[in-house]
């Protein structure tokens, strides 16, 4: 059974995998209340003892999310649209795994949100770009940022300074994306990988998370103190001590998250 939160975004759960998918037609533009549904559907799968990995994704299949809705544009006003900016480190900073299972168009705010998410997985139909340029503005939501994190800086500078976007495949090829399917098989490719991802060690998972995070803006001396603090503190849990055991004794573990 779905739930929709602020009329714009639809949230199912499906075993350890909740999905959050951007419903608002005709493009799946982003607007304040699907920013307010991408939150409360973030915090609420971070709550949940029960939701191990989370996927954002867009309804059709045409669109993921094409870009910020330029109507709320002239009300909003600059302070007021990067004032949004906070969703993308809400998603970065997530305790659980966040899939972007791009379905179509990924332009601007869209594309934005989905390099804010730990994996991408792509239709064979997607786009990525970010356009804002050929509107006298920049990216505000990280683009700038995190775009040369990803593919490396000349990449990133030439999609950021013109505009033009880039299809599924150049997206693979320059590593913006860790796969591409199929439309069709989208869906089963997302869950599969959310799967794996969810029958893992929900402490260690965590824990790779926010070492990563912490670590890969700062020098290498900095990141290992973080890798070595994250470390001692989930070999102290009851979950690496039953990692450990069922390794030795030849069986599935059974994670508790403790």
């Amino acid at each position: 059974m779905a739930t929709v939160l602020h009329d714009s975004v639809r949230v199912e759960h499906r075993g350890p995998v909740t999905v959050a998918t951007i419903a608002h037609p005709p493009a799946n533009a982003i607007n304040a209340a699907v920013i307010a549904g991408i939150r409360e559907a973030l915090e609420a799968a971070a709550a949940s003892d029960d939701c191990r990995v989370l996927v954002i994704t867009g309804d059709g299949d045409r669109f993921f999310a094409a870009g910020a809705d330029i109507t709320e544009f002239a009300t909003s006003g600059g302070e007021g649209i990067v004032g949004s900016q906070s969703l993308t480190p809400e998603i970065e900073g997530c305790r659980i795994p966040v899939i972007a299972a791009v379905n179509g168009i990924a332009f601007g705010g869209g594309c934005e949100i989905a390099l804010s998410c730990d994996l991408r997985v792509a239709s064979s139909t997607a786009r990525f770009g970010q356009p804002e340029i050929k509107l006298g503005i920049i990216p505000g939501w990280g683009g700038t940022q995190r775009l040369p994190r990803l593919i490396g800086r000349t990449a990133a500078m030439e999609l950021l300074l013109t505009g033009d976007p880039i299809d599924a495949e150049q997206a693979l090829a320059l590593g913006l994306v860790n796969a591409v399917v199929q439309p069709g098989e989208l869906q089963d490719k997302v869950f599969e990988l959310g799967n794996r991802i969810a029958s893992q060690a929900p402490l260690a998972v965590a824990a790779i998370k926010r070492a990563v995070y912490t670590g890969i803006d700062v020098p290498i001396h900095e990141a290992l103190d973080a890798e070595r603090g994250e470390f001692t503190r989930v070999f102290d849990t009851e979950d690496a001590r039953e990692g450990v055991s069922a390794f030795l004794e030849k069986r599935r573990p059974t994670w508790q998250g403790r």
